[in-house]
């Protein structure tokens, strides 16, 4: 019974923590993809 018990806490650390890399995996592509379209304005401006 106590292997499971473990098991049960390891695997909620697991899931507690693909949230928080998951939320900052979506925070670092919206930021490159601000970035990205920055740059296609800065590049649009200086071609005209």
């Amino acid at each position: 019974m106590g292997a499971l018990v473990w098991l049960a806490i390891i695997l909620f650390i697991f899931w507690i923590l693909g949230f928080a890399v998951f939320k900052v995996t979506a925070v670092v592509i919206h930021l490159l993809l601000i970035v990205a379209v920055i740059a296609l304005i800065m590049g649009l401006i200086r071609r005209a």
